[in-house]
């Protein structure tokens, strides 16, 4: 049982993601220093389109979010219906390590 103050409820926002039609799964992926680039964002933007439950519009986005001193960090932005964002999310995480371990864009843990 969850039980909320109502300060709680009125002082913070409420995010109601079953509100809107479909949900972004918003990730990042950090990659080597000596990564491609464009090889790495075109691996991805092909691969994740072909997840189940992944639309097609909007489209998946793959862009370079961030550069820092171990390396690249790509955002990476499926998008789909509310009913199947944790397998999405779980199939996306899947797909960007099978897709850039084997070119060893991904750092070692």
């Amino acid at each position: 049982m969850t039980i909320v103050g109502n300060n709680k409820l009125f002082g913070d926002n409420i995010h109601n993601y079953s509100a809107n039609t479909y949900r972004r799964v918003a990730l990042t992926v950090h990659l080597n220093a000596g990564a491609d680039l464009r090889l790495a964002i075109a691996l991805l933007k092909e691969k994740i389109p072909a997840i189940p439950f992944v639309m097609t519009e909007p489209a998946p986005v793959v862009e370079i979010l961030e550069f820092n001193s171990t390396g690249t960090v790509l955002a990476v932005r499926p998008f789909c219906h509310n009913e199947y964002y944790p397998q999405v999310l779980f199939a996306t995480n899947k797909t960007i390590y099978e897709t850039l371990i084997v070119v060893d864009y991904l750092p070692l843990p």
